[in-house]
């Protein structure tokens, strides 16, 4: 049986809170859970407090902490297993996705399909999310 979206939660970093807003509402339309982040910092913060999400949303250029500290951090202080998908306005995102072996990337602007897309390929499955202490 498959599982609804309702248990499942993103984390998106972005310091554009237009972006964070639209992707979230984006999200939550679809059933998801939807923290945000405005850099890597303010991320790992959420992490250590909340837990971890189901998938990342990541953007790479973010003043404080940027996307390639924050991915770097991620493997080695917090976690190796939440996927993350890079969202990027580079001229080669998918470039910046492989430099974080991130496990996908979207284009900005954000076409609403690529980013469902992604998110639904990517998310983990709940089977292995750990259960809060």
């Amino acid at each position: 049986m498959p599982t609804s979206t309702h248990d499942r939660t993103i984390l998106v970093v972005d310091d554009d809170e237009d972006i964070c807003s639209l992707v979230a509402a984006i999200l939550e339309d679809e059933g998801y859970a939807v923290r945000t982040a405005a850099n890597g910092a303010e991320a790992l913060k959420n992490l250590r407090t909340l837990g971890k999400p189901d998938l990342i949303l990541l953007d790479m250029k973010m003043p404080v902490m940027d996307g390639w500290e924050f991915a770097r951090r991620l493997r080695t202080e917090c976690a190796d297993d939440v996927p993350v998908v890079v969202f990027s306005a580079a001229e080669n995102p998918a470039l910046r996705a492989s430099e974080v072996h991130a496990k996908g990337w979207i284009g900005k602007p954000l076409e609403l399909d690529a980013l469902l897309d992604a998110v639904s390929r990517n998310v983990r499955s709940s089977a292995h999310a750990v259960a809060p202490d």
